[in-house]
């Protein structure tokens, strides 16, 4: 009996002892992979951000001459900042948006659930999903977004963005007359139907539209121009839209959403809300196409990007008058927090701000 007991406090003993050497064992792997882990920031970017190329990264582009263009280099630098950056995803919504479960989920302005029927009826119109065969044929692409901000005024730093093979633009921020500071070429022309030029003489000949669906009207709006038929302004519009755009459909393309949801959720942290658009969740066009460029060229650039509050009389876009100080708070942006993502990047050297307001 004695001899029973002395086994079973043994055994009691020996699996104490497992119990508590497991125990100490994961309390120390959690604070290895927390210290670890504490390199980066809750979003999952580097917190000690470099000016200097990763050394395999110098290696591999030490042969590039100045102004040569480095094939997957602004990808390459983004995911040595944030290792969570997956490179695949098409610029644009083709004939198989439906079996991209990244966007299938999610309504708009995240994704494409309940757009399909319109989406299918504008595809089968427009039937181009890419870049034009020329840019599509490149071996590298060096590409810029040009923003609307007044720190593109008297920069001259027109003929400099000319010179990169895709030049974004965003919503009606006009080219004519302005040619010297902004430049004169337009590849992609971003935008949804309440930032849409109005006026079908301004907008340029050989540029993509490209439609941002920010909510389920805006994939109407579109059908109603790619069909040509009447546009409602009744449809739940918040300002006047334009009737019509002086595109034919092969001209026309849809943003991918995924760009969206990924700059708002992925990279910028903004409140999920469910997966619904909500107060300060919505990432501005600028912060869109700069994520779209990430997946979709090999070197990017920005220019007229930033505001800059501590100028209240500075302007506040480059093609008017209106002043800094017009800036109210944004129900749906957060300005500052898209700040702070962008500086990431170009701190990290992912993307080149030409006129440096970001």
């Amino acid at each position: 009996m004695g001899l029973l007991v002395f086994v079973r406090n043994l055994l009691l003993a020996l699996c104490l002892f497992l119990v508590l050497g497991f125990l100490y064992y994961s309390a120390w792997k959690l604070h290895l992979f927390q210290w670890e882990d504490s390199k980066y920031d809750r979003l999952g970017f580097l917190l000690k951000l470099d000016s200097k190329l990763p050394a395999e990264l110098a290696t591999k582009y030490a042969n590039f001459s100045e102004g040569t263009c480095k094939p997957g280099y602004a990808s390459a630098l983004m995911t040595a900042i944030f290792p969570r950056f997956s490179k695949p995803a098409p610029m644009f919504l083709d004939d198989s948006f439906r079996k991209w479960a990244r966007i299938r989920e999610f309504v708009p302005p995240f994704g494409i659930k309940g757009q399909d029927n319109l989406i299918k009826a504008i595809l089968s119109v427009t039937k181009e999903y890419r870049l034009t065969p020329a840019l599509d044929s490149l071996s590298c692409r060096r590409c810029i977004i040009v923003g609307n901000g007044g720190v593109l005024a008297n920069k001259s730093l027109g003929s400099r963005i000319d010179d990169y093979d895709i030049v974004v633009r965003l919503n009606s921020a006009p080219v004519k007359g302005f040619e010297k500071d902004v430049g004169s070429k337009t590849t992609l022309r971003i935008t949804y139907p309440e930032g849409a030029m109005q006026r079908p003489e301004h907008y340029e000949r050989d540029s993509l539209f490209v439609l941002a669906g920010f909510k389920w009207q805006d994939f109407k709006w579109l059908k109603y121009i790619v069909y040509k038929e009447r546009v409602s302004a009744s449809d739940g519009f918040w300002k006047s839209v334009a009737t019509r755009v002086p595109k034919e459909p092969p001209e026309i393309r849809i943003l991918n959403p995924y760009f969206i949801q990924e700059a708002a959720f992925t990279l910028i942290g903004l409140p999920f809300n469910n997966g619904l658009m909500g107060r300060g969740n919505i990432p501005t066009l600028g912060s869109v196409a700069v994520t779209m460029a990430l997946h979709g060229c090999d070197e990017v650039a920005v220019a007229g990007f930033g505001y800059d509050m501590s100028t209240p009389n500075a302007p506040l876009h480059y093609y008017e008058t209106v002043r800094m100080a017009a800036i109210k708070e944004s129900w749906t942006h957060n300005i500052q927090r898209e700040k702070e993502f962008l500086r990431k990047l170009v701190k990290a050297r992912v993307i080149t701000d030409l006129t440096s307001g970001i």
